[in-house]
């Protein structure tokens, strides 16, 4: 079974919890604060890896978490950081965000990583707070969430050329001719469902990646069949086949599928339709008359088409040939990257937690992911903690905000679940 597209959901490792602890041994019954901090979450890292050639696994496991932070504890002990979470996938991957279908990485080099998922911060423990003035802090700081996403894995072939066509005109008899792929055969549509991939090592010349590419026909570049699922394999060759019928046993005319093709090419990308092609006029052994080729030659060539062959996949007559002119080729063409436009590549966001303010039935709420993690760091029976509390909605500009709104005193204030009143 060939997989190229796949769904997971990825979350990275919370950061552990700083700890709030106090330095207690015989004969030092009033020892410092010594909370340690905790320790960092797991990373979730996509590794490009050779052995893989689909993207089946993820169809088995769609749901990937690293490991969380462990919380910090006395005597100054900092928490474990959490181990980072490697997934393989294969070589050509490309990384999408699904919220906003951006690119985030291309995967097309052995080994190379992306961090798709930064795990969070470990908090502060209670020794980080104390001063001169707050020798006792009874808080301390509560670790930063992981990130977590859905994703989505495209797998875009890496062949050094690709066969393109219509179906039955004799792609894949071409690929098992010269390579050891032994790609599906058979006298009837679409007999191919599936990308096959073969290496060309014929002597005298560089091996290279071959890929047969299915699925192409009138209408592809808008969704036709699987012509946007086959296309996107074609991104990364160097040089195309376009093998051509010139037989004309099933009544078509080679012209007009290969102007066809070629229309379907640049509709889905003008870059991939400008792309270096031979043409392989297949079938020659069926051909009743050799005008119909010479015919089909002058009209290519007319349209500045130069590299065209009279070939039989089936009987292995100019296959050859055509090997020799594509590997020549090759040695001149560089590799092509994969081009991400601005527009197109995603954008971390910077992770920042906010608030809003409101008024409900004269109760100032402030919510958000800002107090949420602020009322985790705080324990409001304990006047220090308080004094903290206080301090953090100054600097944030809380208050600030809400006396632009009018606040007065004595309103009461709300933040999830605890309420005080405000003083001036």
């Amino acid at each position: 079974m060939f997989i190229d597209r796949a769904k997971i959901f990825i979350k990275s490792g919370d950061g552990g919890h700083g700890c709030v602890s106090f330095r207690r041994e015989k004969y030092v019954p009033l020892g410092g604060p010594d909370g340690g901090d905790g320790g960092r979450g797991g990373d979730v890292i996509l590794v490009a890896d050779t052995n893989m050639t689909t993207l089946l696994d993820f169809t088995y496991q769609r749901k990937y978490s690293a490991e969380r932070g462990q919380d910090g504890s006395g005597s100054k002990c900092y928490g474990k950081d959490g181990d980072d979470l490697y997934i393989k996938v294969p070589m050509g991957t490309i990384i999408k965000d699904v919220e906003t279908d951006k690119i985030m990485a291309d995967l097309s080099k052995p080994g190379e990583e992306y961090v798709v998922a930064k795990g969070g911060k470990g908090g502060k423990g209670n020794a980080k707070f104390a001063t001169p003035t707050r020798q006792t802090p009874g808080f301390a700081e509560p670790g930063m969430p992981g990130e977590e996403r859905f994703i989505v894995l495209e797998l875009k072939l890496l062949a050094d050329v690709g066969l393109i066509g219509f179906p039955n005109v004799g792609k894949s008899t071409l690929l098992s001719m010269v390579s050891k792929a032994k790609p599906k055969i058979a006298n009837y549509h679409f007999t191919t469902l599936k990308p096959n991939l073969g290496v060309v090592s014929v002597k005298g010349i560089e091996p290279f990646v071959i890929a047969d590419i299915p699925g192409i026909i009138e209408g592809a570049a808008e969704g036709v069949g699987l012509g946007l699922d086959f296309l996107r394999h074609i991104e990364r060759t160097r040089i195309l086949i376009h093998v051509v019928d010139i037989s004309g046993v099933e009544g078509r005319d080679p012209i007009e599928d290969f102007l066809k093709i070629n229309e379907e090419l640049k509709k889905y990308s003008v870059k991939l339709w400008d792309r270096p092609q031979i043409i392989a006029a297949n079938k020659s052994d069926m051909l009743y008359d050799d005008e119909v080729y010479e015919n089909f030659a002058s009209k290519l060539k007319e349209m500045g088409y130069d590299k065209i062959f009279k070939i039989s996949a089936a009987t292995n007559e100019g296959v050859e040939v055509v090997i020799k002119e594509a590997a020549r080729m090759l040695t001149t063409i560089p590799v092509v990257e994969l081009e991400i436009s601005e527009e197109d590549k995603f954008i971390p966001e910077d992770k920042k937690f906010s608030y809003t303010i409101h008024e409900e039935d004269g109760v100032f709420v402030v919510e958000g992911s800002f107090v949420d993690r602020l009322l985790l760091a705080v324990n409001v029976n304990e006047p220090d903690s308080l004094r903290y509390f206080h301090k953090v909605l100054k600097n944030k500009g809380i208050l600030e905000e809400l006396r632009e709104m009018g606040i007065q005193d004595g309103d009461m204030v709300r933040l999830n679940d605890f309420e005080f009143e405000y003083l001036f």
